[in-house]
């Protein structure tokens, strides 16, 4: 009934401690990969609705700030989010809003407007032109 020298340094059943040990760091790695696409998957849904928040509230911009709020937070809403802010300087409708899904919480900002008009900053001149790569000094 005494075990053999030989048999207490043999390898035998190593293998199943090696796979079980690979096993719980695959699934870790796993779940690491799940949770960060997940956080990207929730920063994408805020960052699109803001951006039709942003487009309802500049909708209704000329009708006033009370109403184009009132307009992307009624869609933000049915999205399952929140307006956090909401500016409207003339035609353009700037704000932000919030997603919360599982235990991710994301914010995104959107500003929108009609077509050829300027946002607030550029018209007050707050922002350099643009400068070209020749004209670097």
């Amino acid at each position: 009934m005494t075990a053999n020298l030989s048999q207490l340094r043999s390898d035998r059943g190593s293998a199943s401690v090696w796979v079980a040990l690979s096993a719980v760091v695959l699934c870790g790695v796993f779940a690491a990969v799940l949770g960060f696409g997940q956080a990207v998957h929730v920063r994408h849904r805020a960052g699109a609705v803001a951006d039709l928040a942003a487009l309802a509230a500049a909708d209704r911009a000329l009708e006033g700030r009370a109403d184009a709020c009132a307009a992307a937070r009624g869609v933000a809403r049915a999205q399952g989010a929140q307006v956090v802010r909401c500016t409207v300087r003339g035609e353009i409708a700037d704000l932000d809003a919030r997603v919360r899904w599982g235990p991710y919480d994301a914010q995104a900002r959107a500003r929108a407007g009609p077509v050829g008009s300027a946002a607030p900053e550029a018209a007050r001149g707050s922002r350099p032109p643009p400068r070209r790569a020749d004209q670097a000094g």
